[in-house]
């Protein structure tokens, strides 16, 4: 959430592991205060992910013969976290590390800590346990010259055990500082290969985008062939692979960008009020937004496949006053498969064969498969035409 100066930064981790090899460092601003920190509910950002995900949408034509208008019929799918001896203080000081404050917040404990030296960082961190790979010193040199703190955090078992959660659950961090950023450098370090970053940005004045590396629009309301419809996470994987090649792994791109009190349609429902309010959307409460709704908070989803090589910065964010609707929406076109017999019937079987070979190379451009293959998958000739149309030498006899 930003507004002004204001962030909350809710962080869901698909973390591998077991929980006690769990560790997030995380750079911040400032020293952070216990009141600032809170563990949120991931079924939350689960309804936000749910909410802007890319989606299908299906129309039916109807018989060429009617002079009715063509009917739509749209299907919503989604595609479908102190103490301190003398001695211990002692090697602190001399490794140029200092523990700015120690809470225990729901499951984890979390450190705020500040250093003059990233060498005597990272062998802190390591002589505390924490995975810290090769060249992190250079990371995290970078971010004590701009003069940030660190957020630490680590699973305590014995309360993630008191508390019943099997799973991690989102850490929620709330701060002022006039610039609005991500960072994602430090996270590459131990990283093996390349990562996959979703950004739900929300903003009281409109959409959200990087202001360091480009901000494109996916490609979207495209017809596709109908098959598509059973292999849409797999068509969804291969389409965002390809552009990310396309653009050399150097793009953010927007899957959405939307006001939350509407949509048209919705691949889920818009979340509620109080939804919003823990994830940070705290001008609900004011007398301007009272009635409104969600109505002055607009959303951005953001994705991006990065690595050191292609992406050596922070994202650095900024709220545009830009309310435009957008959406990630792929559209599948039903032939009508009727028997009515009209001038009517003979042009709209001749268009089906243009329509399927532009849905075809549209797939073919979107994620490089094959044509050929896509050709096979539709189950057309080398006309573009499917079985089902072909008129039978018997209605030529009796069909005139």
């Amino acid at each position: 959430m930003r507004d002004g100066d204001r962030t909350v930064l809710t962080m869901v981790n698909d973390f591998r592991g077991t929980p006690k090899e769990f560790a997030m460092v995380i750079p911040v601003p400032s020293v952070i205060t216990r009141g600032q920190i809170h563990i949120g509910d991931k079924a939350d950002v689960d309804r936000l992910d749910a909410f802007t995900a890319p989606r299908l949408v299906e129309y039916f034509d109807q018989d060429p013969c009617s002079m009715a208008e063509m009917a739509a019929r749209d299907m919503k799918m989604s595609a479908p976290r102190a103490s301190v001896g003398m001695a211990q203080k002692s090697r602190e000081e001399a490794l140029g590390v200092h523990i700015e404050a120690a809470y225990t917040v729901g499951e984890y404990d979390i450190l705020i800590l500040s250093a003059t030296q990233s060498a005597g960082l990272e062998t802190w961190l390591r002589e505390k346990g924490y995975g810290v790979p090769p060249r992190a010193s250079r990371v995290l040199a970078g971010y004590l010259k701009q003069g940030m703190k660190f957020f630490v955090a680590k699973v305590n078992l014995k309360e993630q055990q008191k508390l019943g959660f099997n799973y991690l659950r989102p850490i929620q961090v709330a701060f002022e500082h006039p610039r609005f950023m991500l960072p994602i450098r430090l996270g590459m370090v131990n990283a093996d290969g390349a990562q996959e970053l979703y950004v739900y940005a929300l903003s009281r004045k409109g959409r959200v985008e990087t202001t360091n590396y480009r901000t494109v629009r996916l490609p979207s309301d495209l017809d596709l062939p109908t098959y598509v419809k059973g292999e849409f996470p797999a068509f969804y994987r291969a389409m965002f692979d390809e552009q990310v090649r396309a653009s050399q792994m150097s793009t953010v791109f927007t899957e959405y960008a939307w006001d939350m009190a509407w949509c048209d349609p919705c691949a889920s429902q818009p979340l509620s009020n109080d939804e919003l309010r823990r994830l940070g959307v705290f001008w609900l409460d004011d007398a301007s937004a009272r009635g409104m709704g969600a109505g002055n908070a607009f959303v951005t989803r953001l994705h991006l496949r990065y690595d050191a090589a292609h992406f050596p910065e922070d994202l650095v964010l900024q709220e545009t006053a830009d309310r435009t609707n957008f959406q990630g929406r792929y559209v599948l076109r039903h032939p009508w498969k009727g028997d009515s017999d009209c001038p009517g019937v003979k042009a709209y079987r001749e268009s089906l064969r243009e329509r399927r070979a532009q849905e075809a190379r549209n797939l073919a451009t979107l994620t490089g498969w094959d044509v050929e293959a896509i050709r096979s998958k539709m189950a057309v000739n080398a006309q573009w035409v499917s079985p089902e149309d072909e008129q039978k030498w018997w209605d030529r006899i009796w069909k005139q």
